[in-house]
């Protein structure tokens, strides 16, 4: 029988952070959440409510628990001024913390195949994947005393809970269903023909819930994907195969001028092939979900 936990998730009521929060719950932790008191909180799950941008009130609501946490998990920095506040906060209150960051640290065009961990080419400008940057630099920068921290960079995350579509223009799309069945074409990015490797939220929570304890994920970052490498169109076949519909027609976006209007968007436009080797050698939960069984699972829930 695992060791129970004290748990904390910080962003405990959306997508990801409510999947791990009940996984955790799932496994025997005891766990607790930090939102903002606008979504119910999943079942056994405690609550803090609070607004962590509201700096003076986070920490006074951290404080105020009076728990020590085994394991935190940060579902939702974005900005350094996060990774900043996680680091002012949680030493002395917490043994590991966990950092979400993002696949689209990597510049879309200086990736290798498989991707590992370490690269000299990060996304240039100010976007979601460079700011994920800043705040992993926050970390490795800093001293944390004895709370020690992982950072998990995961790609195309999927699972109940979301919704359906991995690639522009379809991408978290509420009428993905509902287009599929009619037979209506679809239209992604050069064709839908970029590799992929989606990670189930339940496998990426499992996963980060393992690196407590495991003195091999202190102060490293980790690549976080699915077993199977696809390309993003063969991801709405699946769905299509799930539904009992035929594959979708699909219509190219051209990739040039994609980026010309979107050049936020660049770390869409390219191959997510990453390597576990270094995962792999922690001991930790490497996830094994197959995409059909886990797009099963996800297309279902929507139903």
């Amino acid at each position: 029988m695992p060791q129970s936990l004290n748990v904390l998730v910080i962003g405990g009521s959306g997508f990801l952070s409510g999947t791990l929060a009940a996984r955790a719950v799932a496994e025997g932790h005891s766990v607790t959440v930090v939102t903002r008191g606008q979504r119910e909180l999943p079942e056994g799950v405690s609550g803090i409510a609070v607004d962590r941008h509201d700096q003076p009130a986070f920490k006074k609501a951290i404080s105020k628990a009076s728990r020590h946490w085994d394991l935190v998990v940060d579902c939702i920095a974005y900005d350094p001024s996060d990774a900043r506040q996680d680091i002012d906060v949680f030493p002395g209150m917490a043994d590991h913390l966990v950092f979400v960051s993002t696949d689209f640290v990597f510049n879309p065009a200086h990736r290798i195949f498989p991707q590992p961990e370490i690269t000299d080419h990060y996304t240039p400008g100010e976007n979601y994947g460079s700011k994920k940057r800043l705040c992993e630099l926050e970390f490795l920068n800093s001293d944390t005393g004895e709370m020690v921290w992982s950072i998990v960079r995961p790609c195309h995350i999927y699972g109940p809970g979301s919704l359906l579509g991995c690639l522009p223009e379809h991408g978290r799309d509420p009428e993905l269903i509902s287009k599929i069945r009619l037979g209506k074409p679809l239209k992604l990015v050069g064709g839908g023909h970029f590799l992929q490797q989606p990670i189930l939220a339940g496998d990426l929570s499992d996963l980060m819930l393992s690196l407590h304890g495991n003195e091999k994920s202190h102060g490293e970052i980790f690549c976080t994907a699915g077993p199977d490498i696809i390309e993003s169109r063969e991801y709405y076949n699946i769905i299509a195969d799930v539904l009992g519909a035929d594959h979708p027609e699909i219509v190219e976006i051209p990739v040039g001028k994609f980026l010309a209007e979107n050049p936020q968007s660049c770390s869409f436009a390219c191959h997510r092939i990453y390597s576990h080797a270094k995962l792999e050698a922690t001991g930790a939960r490497v996830p094994t979900t197959p995409i059909s069984d886990g797009l099963r699972q996800h297309t279902e829930s929507l139903l």
